[in-house]
């Protein structure tokens, strides 16, 4: 399915009347996005530049060791370049069974046919929990529907890269202007909201505590009871697996650590202190 548009609503807009003679099913901002078997075929083809698509790549930073999945590939040149530049693994997932010739050729053309598979399917029926990194190029209400299969699927720490669309209300973790184009990256975060127990080290020794946070894709709050007190927490990080937090207020404890499953795992610093371990168990969960 054709999908590297510059202005893809206003390209509908501007389409001819003759688009919609009769018999003909007026094509949806939806459909655009791989909804339906049948392709769209007056919908424009606007390839990404190659340009944005090393950026895209780039910014994602991705080496020999990825597996970059392009979601709507189009001619393949994601993932041809993913391949042939940076020695990555690569798939594309494309409705138009016109753009997956067109895909294969150039990879055959490229020599990376042993690096890279085209399937046609749609791209909310895609297989995606191997990936390390995805790429779209899709339409602001399609980046929405399909937000939530990427953050359940994908790994934390897994990387998106989408050329000129956000992804509402979820925060990208960078940004960046390529000539007219924007590339937007994100982060997958592991998933830590909830209530946790744990040890940790206080002046008359070892002391039990509650961790509490609160989490909003990336972006992490909470608070630690200690005793009769609850300390706020501060320089709260959450990238991928990895989290990072101080205490606020009394005797200043810093925590590192990586998300394992239900568990927290890694080391707390007292002020002043030497590390010790700890492990915290989120509550309601099995050990």
């Amino acid at each position: 399915m054709p999908k590297r548009m510059l202005v893809p609503y206003l390209a509908l807009c501007l389409l001819p009347a003759t688009a919609y003679a009769e018999g003909a099913r007026k094509p949806s901002v939806t459909r655009i996005a791989q909804e339906q078997e049948t392709v769209q075929k007056d919908v424009p083809f606007v390839p990404t530049r190659e340009e944005t698509v090393a950026r895209m790549l780039g910014i994602a930073g991705v080496t020999k060791d990825d597996v970059v999945y392009d979601l709507g590939s189009g001619d393949g040149r994601i993932v041809v370049m993913a391949a042939q530049k940076l020695g990555a693994r690569a798939v594309g997932v494309e409705i138009d069974p016109v753009r997956i010739q067109e895909a294969n050729n150039n990879a055959k053309a490229a020599g990376v046919t042993n690096r890279v598979e085209f399937r046609q399917q749609s791209l909310f029926d895609a297989d995606i929990k191997d990936a390390t990194v995805v790429t779209i190029y899709l339409l602001p209400s399609v980046n929405l529907r399909i937000r939530n299969k990427l953050l359940t699927e994908l790994k934390p720490g897994a990387r998106i890269v989408s050329h000129d669309f956000d992804m509402g209300d979820w925060r990208p973790d960078r940004k960046e202007k390529v000539g007219d184009d924007t590339v937007y990256l994100w982060v997958v975060p592991a998933s830590v909201q909830g209530t946790y127990r744990l040890s940790v080290p206080t002046a008359e020794g070892e002391a039990p505590a509650t961790l509490t946070l609160e989490q909003k894709f990336q972006d992490v709050s909470g608070s630690l009871k200690l005793g009769n007190r609850r300390l706020p927490l501060a320089e709260v990080t959450l990238q991928g697996d990895a989290i990072s937090f101080r205490t606020a207020e009394g005797s200043e404890l810093t925590f590192r650590g990586r998300v394992q499953g239900t568990r927290i795992q890694g080391n707390v610093t007292p002020a002043g202190g030497q590390s010790r371990a700890f492990t915290a168990q989120r509550e309601g969960a099995n050990p």
